[in-house]
């Protein structure tokens, strides 16, 4: 069947742990990992990642590398735990060991995502720490003081970048003091100092080769919508933030009140750059079908931007899985984890 354009500018998880298990079915621009594409088994698992990834990139990037992106996080999110064990979260390297440590460990899961072939972190986390255990954000957020979140994300993305891998700010403009998470339902934000203050990592640290995501997230200038799908929250955003623009999943309970054809049509309006689709195949076609049925002024400005973007990364990869990298690498990060 052939590919539609718009698809370019779909950024999608997938179901499959060999490239001859991902459906060929739709053309996306863009992929995600998550532990259902990992064989868990350590010994396995990094070199069948490995050779899935360039498979998948000789499907679909021959043009230009595919954007491949995890949730690599470390502490409750990490999707390599399987391969290397439990690992310390964003707000415990850095009351740990400051800005060194987490330049180190943003250097230690860029050499490994590097290593499979992952060209992008979907890391770390720039929203303020605000107390809330049951939002979905916890100890994925080092500090409530901004400028502590400037020092630990500016160290952490030097160190990953430091291995080629593109890092990514999230969730501009910041979830801190919300009290709902954004998987479930629709957090929303009023006060305009917290907004404030919220967005002020994000200000400092964006650039315009550097990805954003946006939360789902209603404040007093988005009402109705959720930030991730108004003008205000993207290109045009009244903080000055620059950078490739990404909704946070458009699958999430934070948008789900919206049909496909609205999601896409605002967030294109809004001016991102790739439409984020994460969890099941039926969210990916949905997606498909709602840009297709749109005019081609919508959509086409965010797929050249796509393809400029895609002709920044890397190649990573390799005629084959550096086996003895990986098991020098790994045994890196056990060692730091045990530090904490």
């Amino acid at each position: 069947m052939a590919s539609h354009p718009s698809e370019d500018i779909l950024w999608a998880g997938f179901q499959g742990r060999t490239v001859e298990e991902v459906s060929n079915h739709l053309q996306p621009g863009a992929l995600i990992l998550f532990g259902r594409n990992l064989n868990s088994d350590p010994e396995r698992g990094p070199a069948q990642c490995f050779e899935m990834l360039q498979g998948l990139q000789a499907r679909w990037g021959r043009k230009a590398p595919l954007p491949i992106a995890i949730d690599q996080e470390g502490g409750a999110v990490s999707r390599l735990r399987p391969w290397v064990g439990e690992t310390p979260s964003f707000k415990n390297i850095f009351q740990t060991g400051g800005a060194e440590a987490c330049y180190l460990w943003g250097s230690l899961w860029g050499e490994g995502c590097a290593l499979l072939g992952i060209n992008i972190d979907f890391a770390p986390v720039a929203d303020r720490w605000d107390g809330h255990v049951d939002t979905g954000m916890g100890d994925r957020c080092v500090s409530e003081n901004a400028q502590d979140v400037i020092v630990a994300v500016d160290a952490y993305l030097r160190g990953m970048e430091a291995h080629r891998v593109q890092g990514c700010l999230k969730h501009f403009p910041g979830l801190g003091g919300t009290l709902i998470d954004s998987h479930q339902g629709l957090p929303s934000l009023e006060d305009a100092e917290t907004l404030a203050l919220n967005a002020f990592p994000f200000q400092k640290l964006s650039k315009a080769h550097r990805l954003v995501m946006v939360a789902h997230l209603k404040t007093p200038t988005s009402d109705p919508l959720p930030l991730s799908m108004h003008p205000l929250g993207a290109q045009k955003n009244q903080y000055g933030v620059e950078g490739i623009f990404i909704p946070d999943d458009l699958e999430m309970g934070g948008c789900q009140r919206w049909s496909w054809d609205e999601r896409v049509r605002h967030c294109l309006i809004a001016g991102h750059d790739w439409m984020l689709v994460c969890q099941t195949d039926a969210g990916v076609q949905q997606c498909a079908d709602a840009l297709k049925t749109l005019q081609e002024e919508l959509w086409s400005p965010a797929r050249q931007r796509g393809w400029m973007y895609r002709d920044t990364l890397p190649d990573l990869g390799g005629d084959s899985f550096n086996t003895r990298a990986w098991k020098d690498w790994t045994q890196r990060v056990q060692a730091a984890a045990e530090k904490f």
